[in-house]
């Protein structure tokens, strides 16, 4: 029989997708033969096995999206140029997510609705044809392939959906049994995430579904999402972790502000990091074929934009009280005659020595230049001849992330290709530490932070840090809410207990979020942003989302007085920016 999966973008009967490349074009979006034909089966798989990349795309493809503004506003860096919007987002100076038409940032912020939506459009109607809602069903030849392209497109669905959850305040939700030309209704981001868990766990019975026959079942092919794992099925398999790893993701970083956060099932969120990914999701980058990771090239030196403010990484500080006089310096003079953050830290990510020169030459970025090789640290202090300050003072600092340095350099001498972590098991470990902590297992939540805390360098040669070589947590009684880390005047981490200080020895608490930003500092989109919003430790007054790009909001029908942006003013959507004093005081 002859079968048809037609190819629609996101909200193509309205919007087009203007922000995306390779875009879709659609001349007449009510014409029942508008869209691209699937002509077969192999044709249709074809087209939902090749929309991992496409989703990934909307991330990591390239720069020009907000994931520098996000990361600029928690502190995950510090960028004074144009660039990409990041110097409009710099913390204390008000910045909003502007919607306005035309506004300079509109590139960088649609790009992940429109991508994400388009997958989701596709991932839906492809799950149309499956359920044989679109006139003449698919059928992919046994039943053991159906059930794996199945569980494919809802993890797509999924995901997609998840990020328009996470990033935005609402986004048009389409299900099965939508018109294919239906651009759907706007719902609030909860209700998208809704939406979004649903798709995954009907990926997670898909590919769990013992009863299913046939061949070309799972694994995954390995084009599908590439990289050295087999996603295999099965209610254990890697494909089931991979989807609960994400699921466990979405729900704790869904909210908004504390209250929001604290309020997330923490016992669905340990029980999917429980069942999560037990090793890091490495996958296979390509720069000419996709996936890609521009931001992470970006930040990695010789590349742009990769300073790192001292705020956070500040907290790794030893028993020298740098980020303690640093803290206590007013907040426009701090860096002042361009003098960049310098401290020493025991911990072992962090370059070692009591000045530059040792630093520079207990780990200089060169040693890590060949294709695959492992820095020794995490962080660099780089060389005195490469330092970038420029802008706000408290911007200034000697340090650079470069953990993936190698990665950099490439497989075969071509940047940016071979495997890289967009996943990581610390993030997995943290996500169940803080779901234990909430969930007042105080001694459970130490032993995961301990993971990560204690681990110090490899036995291989050369050898590598594989975490801080901090003194243990359990070890040392730091087994409930309010004893504080080990190690005296050398603790770590500190944090500042207002925006001039004093600056203290963190409890559980602040170890566990230590150790997930050190873990997870660029590995994945926003990371920083997501978590800090939802703990309350983002500067005051920072948007704590975008809205929905205004070209769509104009294309429902919007009036031009209800075009809305994020942030502190008029026009802003309320309840849209971070209320101080933050945790910090910041």
């Amino acid at each position: 029989m002859f079968r048809t999966l037609r190819r629609y973008g996101a909200l193509v009967a309205v919007a087009g997708l203007g922000a995306c490349e390779d875009q879709l074009v659609v001349t007449n979006p009510n014409s029942p033969e508008t869209g691209r034909v699937i002509a077969t089966p192999g044709d249709a798989e074809a087209l939902i096995a090749s929309y991992y990349k496409r989703w990934h795309d909307g991330l990591y493809r390239t720069i020009t999206n907000f994931h520098g503004m996000a990361n600029v506003m928690s502190f995950q860096n510090y960028s004074s140029l144009a660039n990409n919007c990041q110097n409009s987002r710099q913390p204390f100076t008000q910045p909003t997510n502007s919607n306005a038409p035309g506004n300079t940032c509109q590139g960088e912020q649609q790009r992940v609705y429109f991508v994400e939506s388009e997958v989701s459009r596709v991932a839906t109607t492809f799950l149309r044809q499956l359920d044989g809602l679109a006139g003449d069903s698919l059928n992919l030849g046994s039943t053991a392939r159906n059930a794996r392209a199945r569980a494919f497109a809802e993890y797509l669905r999924g995901v997609s959906l998840g990020y328009l959850a996470l990033l935005y305040d609402s986004a048009a939700i389409i299900s099965v049994d939508m018109s294919p030309v239906d651009a759907g209704t706007l719902h609030a981001y909860t209700e998208v995430m809704d939406s979004a868990f649903a798709s995954l766990q009907r990926a997670i019975d898909a590919a769990s579904d013992a009863t299913v026959t046939g061949t070309d079942g799972f694994p995954l092919p390995g084009t599908w999402i590439p990289g050295p794992t087999s996603y295999s099925g099965g209610a254990t398999g890697e494909f089931v972790k991979m989807v609960r790893s994400y699921r466990a993701r979405f729900r704790a970083n869904l909210a908004r502000n504390p209250a929001e956060r604290a309020a997330v099932n923490w016992t669905l969120v340990v029980a999917d990091a429980q069942a999560g990914i037990t090793a890091d999701q490495l996958i296979a980058t390509d720069p000419t074929t996709g996936p890609f990771n521009s931001w992470a090239s970006q930040y990695d030196p010789p590349g742009l934009w990769h300073q790192m403010p001292p705020f956070v990484i500040g907290m790794a500080d030893g028993a020298g009280n740098y980020y303690a006089n640093w803290v206590a310096t007013p907040v426009g003079s701090r860096g002042a005659g361009n003098v960049g953050f310098f401290m020493e830290s025991p911990d072992l990510r962090f370059p070692q020595g009591a000045t530059r020169a040792a630093q520079n030459a207990d780990f200089p970025v060169t040693s890590c230049e060949a294709a695959g090789s492992t820095c020794k640290r995490y962080f660099v202090n780089r060389n005195s001849g490469g330092d970038q300050f420029a802008g706000a003072g408290w911007g200034a600092s000697n340090y650079d992330w470069v953990r993936y340095h190698g990665w950099d350099a490439g497989i075969g001498g071509v940047a940016n290709k071979g495997n890289i972590p967009f996943f990581t098991r610390s993030e997995i470990r943290m996500l169940e530490a803080e779901g234990q902590y909430r969930l007042g297992n105080f001694a459970a939540a130490a032993a995961l932070a301990d993971f990560s805390r204690t681990a110090g360098m490899s036995s291989t040669t050369p050898s590598v840090a594989t975490g801080g070589g901090l003194p243990g947590l359990v070890t040392n009684g730091v087994v409930d809410a309010t004893t504080t880390v080990p190690g005296g005047a050398a603790c770590v981490p500190k944090y500042p207990t207002g925006l001039l200080g004093p600056v203290g020895c963190g409890t559980l608490w602040e170890a566990i979020k230590y150790e997930k930003r050190i873990e997870t500092a660029y590995t994945h989109f926003a990371a920083w942003y997501l978590d800090m919003r939802g703990w309350g430790d983002l500067g005051t007054d920072l948007p704590t989302f975008w809205a929905v790009p205004y070209q769509d909001l104009q294309a429902r029908g919007y009036a031009s007085d209800k075009l809305y942006g994020a942030g502190v003013g008029t026009g802003n959507a309320p309840n849209s920016f971070a209320v101080g004093p933050t945790t910090y005081g910041w």
